[in-house]
């Protein structure tokens, strides 16, 4: 339960003062999204984006933020924050043909609930 307060009030705080996507895409994705190293789905490529953003903004957004496959959780960098996070997922997803609108606080609550499903 704990766990689950913390991560609300820590998607409530860090929507407010959320990084650009563009900004943490460059900073933090870009070495492993713009080659596809490790089998990351590449910025631009439409056809291996696709599938992942018929799963929804949520779903990817909660599974990336804790890690899957080959990618580490919070994308390697323990300090990103959930906000940052799915900006930087609207970002590369509307890069590669999605139309997704930066997550307002109800929707980090939605993700902030699904990761925590996850531990």
């Amino acid at each position: 339960m704990k766990l689950c307060i913390t991560l609300m009030m820590l998607a409530f705080s860090s929507a407010t003062l959320a990084i650009s996507g563009e900004e943490t895409y460059k900073n933090q994705c870009f070495s492993c999204h713009a080659q596809g190293l490790n089998n990351a789905p590449k910025l631009g490529d439409v056809k291996r984006w696709s599938s992942l953003i018929k799963e929804g903004q949520e779903h990817i957004t909660a599974d990336g933020y804790h890690g899957v496959k080959a990618m580490p959780p919070k994308g390697g960098n323990p300090n990103l924050s959930l906000a940052d996070f799915a900006n930087a997922v609207v970002y590369m997803a509307n890069q590669s043909g999605g139309r997704w609108e930066e997550p307002n606080a109800d929707m980090l609550k939605n993700i902030a609930m699904r990761i925590s499903k996850k531990k």
